[in-house]
Protein backbone atom coordinates (compact mmCIF):
# COMPACT_ATOMS: atom_id res chain seq x y z
CA UNK A 1 0.00 0.00 0.00
CA UNK A 2 1.27 3.60 -1.24
CA UNK A 3 1.69 5.88 1.73
CA UNK A 4 0.03 9.37 0.38
CA UNK A 5 1.78 12.10 2.16
CA UNK A 6 -0.74 14.75 2.98
CA UNK A 7 -1.37 16.05 6.26
CA UNK A 8 -5.19 14.88 5.60
CA UNK A 9 -4.22 11.04 4.10
CA UNK A 10 -2.05 10.54 6.70
CA UNK A 11 -4.22 11.48 9.84
CA UNK A 12 -6.85 9.15 8.14
CA UNK A 13 -3.84 5.87 7.11
CA UNK A 14 -2.56 6.33 10.26
CA UNK A 15 -5.75 5.83 12.48
CA UNK A 16 -4.88 2.50 13.83
CA UNK A 17 -1.49 2.74 14.31
CA UNK A 18 0.65 4.06 17.04
CA UNK A 19 0.39 7.45 15.68
CA UNK A 20 -3.65 7.41 15.69
CA UNK A 21 -3.78 5.61 18.71
CA UNK A 22 -2.08 8.42 20.68
CA UNK A 23 -4.23 11.02 18.88
CA UNK A 24 -1.33 12.63 17.05
CA UNK A 25 -2.49 14.77 14.31
CA UNK A 26 -0.30 15.79 11.09
CA UNK A 27 -0.56 19.25 10.34
CA UNK A 28 1.80 20.38 7.84
CA UNK A 29 4.32 18.36 5.72
CA UNK A 30 6.60 19.23 3.54
CA UNK A 31 10.23 18.51 2.31
CA UNK A 32 12.39 18.93 5.62
CA UNK A 33 9.57 19.72 7.71
CA UNK A 34 6.77 18.59 9.97
CA UNK A 35 4.36 19.52 12.36
CA UNK A 36 2.11 17.43 14.71
CA UNK A 37 0.15 17.95 17.08
CA UNK A 38 -1.33 15.99 20.23
CA UNK A 39 -4.11 16.95 23.18
CA UNK A 40 -2.49 15.46 26.62
CA UNK A 41 -4.79 13.21 27.75
CA UNK A 42 -5.12 10.97 31.00
CA UNK A 43 -4.12 8.11 29.58
CA UNK A 44 -1.02 9.68 28.09
CA UNK A 45 0.84 10.99 31.59
CA UNK A 46 3.08 8.69 33.45
CA UNK A 47 1.85 7.28 37.06
CA UNK A 48 3.93 10.46 38.77
CA UNK A 49 0.39 12.41 36.75
CA UNK A 50 3.63 14.49 34.17
CA UNK A 51 3.60 13.42 30.11
CA UNK A 52 5.04 10.61 30.11
CA UNK A 53 8.66 10.69 28.34
CA UNK A 54 7.23 7.83 25.93
CA UNK A 55 4.28 10.21 24.83
CA UNK A 56 6.76 12.80 23.92
CA UNK A 57 9.45 10.76 22.36
CA UNK A 58 6.79 9.13 20.05
CA UNK A 59 5.52 12.62 18.78
CA UNK A 60 8.99 13.50 18.04
CA UNK A 61 10.24 10.61 16.17
CA UNK A 62 6.94 10.48 14.34
CA UNK A 63 7.11 13.96 13.27
CA UNK A 64 10.60 13.41 11.83
CA UNK A 65 9.51 10.04 10.46
CA UNK A 66 7.08 11.66 8.18
CA UNK A 67 9.24 14.39 7.21
CA UNK A 68 12.33 11.87 6.25
CA UNK A 69 9.44 10.61 4.18
CA UNK A 70 8.63 13.49 2.79
CA UNK A 71 12.19 14.02 2.29
CA UNK A 72 13.93 10.90 0.57
CA UNK A 73 15.83 10.97 -2.05
CA UNK A 74 13.75 10.04 -5.62
CA UNK A 75 15.54 6.40 -5.72
CA UNK A 76 15.18 5.38 -1.83
CA UNK A 77 12.78 2.84 -1.13
CA UNK A 78 11.82 3.78 2.81
CA UNK A 79 14.03 4.64 5.55
CA UNK A 80 14.67 3.15 9.06
CA UNK A 81 15.75 5.29 12.75
CA UNK A 82 19.52 4.29 13.63
CA UNK A 83 19.86 6.51 16.77
CA UNK A 84 17.54 9.03 18.48
CA UNK A 85 18.42 11.40 21.61
CA UNK A 86 16.06 13.57 23.81
CA UNK A 87 16.39 15.88 26.26
CA UNK A 88 13.37 16.48 28.72
CA UNK A 89 13.05 19.99 29.64
CA UNK A 90 9.48 20.58 31.08
CA UNK A 91 6.28 18.61 31.04
CA UNK A 92 2.26 19.41 30.43
CA UNK A 93 -0.33 17.58 32.45
CA UNK A 94 -3.12 19.12 29.90
CA UNK A 95 -4.53 21.16 26.80
CA UNK A 96 -1.95 20.57 23.01
CA UNK A 97 1.72 19.84 22.74
CA UNK A 98 2.78 20.98 19.31
CA UNK A 99 5.95 19.20 17.98
CA UNK A 100 7.95 20.75 14.79
CA UNK A 101 10.67 18.39 13.25
CA UNK A 102 13.56 20.25 10.63
CA UNK A 103 15.72 18.03 8.63
CA UNK A 104 19.67 19.28 9.56
CA UNK A 105 21.31 16.82 6.38
CA UNK A 106 19.14 15.24 3.76
CA UNK A 107 22.04 13.28 2.46
CA UNK A 108 21.75 10.38 0.03
CA UNK A 109 22.77 7.55 3.02
CA UNK A 110 21.59 9.45 6.02
CA UNK A 111 19.03 12.07 7.31
CA UNK A 112 19.61 14.11 10.46
CA UNK A 113 16.00 15.34 12.03
CA UNK A 114 15.83 17.76 15.04
CA UNK A 115 12.01 17.80 16.60
CA UNK A 116 11.25 20.38 19.24
CA UNK A 117 8.32 19.84 21.61
CA UNK A 118 6.46 22.46 22.14
CA UNK A 119 3.78 23.21 25.22
CA UNK A 120 1.08 25.38 23.36
CA UNK A 121 -0.45 27.07 26.36
CA UNK A 122 3.15 28.24 27.45
CA UNK A 123 4.78 28.37 24.60
CA UNK A 124 7.85 26.56 26.53
CA UNK A 125 9.88 23.79 24.84
CA UNK A 126 9.67 20.90 26.92
CA UNK A 127 11.55 18.30 24.77
CA UNK A 128 14.60 18.66 22.02
CA UNK A 129 14.83 15.20 20.22
CA UNK A 130 17.14 14.61 17.23
CA UNK A 131 17.29 11.27 15.12
CA UNK A 132 19.41 9.75 12.39
CA UNK A 133 17.74 8.39 9.89
CA UNK A 134 19.63 5.56 6.84
CA UNK A 135 17.79 5.87 3.71
CA UNK A 136 17.08 2.54 2.52
CA UNK A 137 17.21 1.53 -1.31
CA UNK A 138 15.90 -1.40 -3.07
CA UNK A 139 18.26 -4.24 -3.79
Amino acid sequence: MALELTPDAINQQDKNNLPGLLGMHMVELGPKHATLTLEVRPELLAINGFLHAGTVVSLADTAAGYGCMATLPEQASGFTTIELKSNMMGTAREGTIRCEASCLHAGRTTQVWESLVINERTGKTIAKFTCTQMVLYPK
